[in-house]
């Protein structure tokens, strides 16, 4: 599948704030620090931010920090409007609840970029069955832990020395030791701390 290659602290840039592509790395060395004018050519003066500009910029921003194409975040939407209750809050439900998001809030990879290339490898199972679908959804109850092939690499020692250092959502538990996670229950929209407003998505869609 198709994935954005390019520079990714030019995204940040972009839309004006981090949105950790690139995990801790990206914290720590913030292009925005250096350079806060978005990327291209700069102009004296500019044009005016149109409202149906601002739903996009919101609209993009969810995609690049899940790492999701718009075909398939259109399938999100149309999922959390389906749903039952805030069209808004199913959307970041769904999207946080995909699999490689899951390995990213564990504290087993440190950005979803990278958590995706772990499921992508077969380093990751969920319920005991080695998953290499970083969109495959997780279900209240559902275990995610290591492969025996994801044991024998040496990320695998690293992580497991990282990983109880790291700050885990209320909605996940950890099990350090063993190296597994569980999905205690599904999350809240505002315990996702996304950097994207959900309102103004649902206001792209709809028009």
């Amino acid at each position: 599948m198709a994935r954005y290659r390019g520079p990714r602290c030019r995204i940040c840039r972009r839309y004006g704030e981090p949105l950790l592509l690139k995990g801790d790395s990206c914290a720590a060395k913030c292009a925005l620090q250096r350079r806060t004018q978005p990327p291209g050519y700069r102009v004296a003066r500019r044009r005016r931010i149109s409202d149906r500009a601002l739903q996009l910029r919101e609209k993009q921003k969810a995609r690049y920090a899940y790492g999701v194409l718009e075909r398939q975040f259109r399938r999100y939407y149309a999922e959390a409007v389906r749903r039952p209750g805030i069209t808004g809050d199913n959307l970041i439900r769904l999207l946080e609840s995909r699999l490689d998001n899951v390995v990213y809030r564990l504290g087993f990879a440190d950005s979803r970029a990278q958590a995706r290339q772990l499921v992508n490898h077969g380093h990751i199972a969920l319920n005991g069955r080695k998953t290499n679908i970083a969109s495959a959804h997780v279900r209240e109850g559902d275990v995610i832990d290591w492969t025996e092939s994801g044991k024998k690499t040496e990320y695998f020692q690293i992580v497991r020395e990282t990983v109880k250092s790291k700050e885990i959502p209320v909605w996940l538990s950890l099990d350090a030791d063993n190296m597994a996670g569980r999905v205690l229950r599904l999350p809240e929209a505002v315990e996702a701390g996304v950097k994207f407003d959900p309102a103004v998505i649902v206001e792209y869609y709809s028009r």
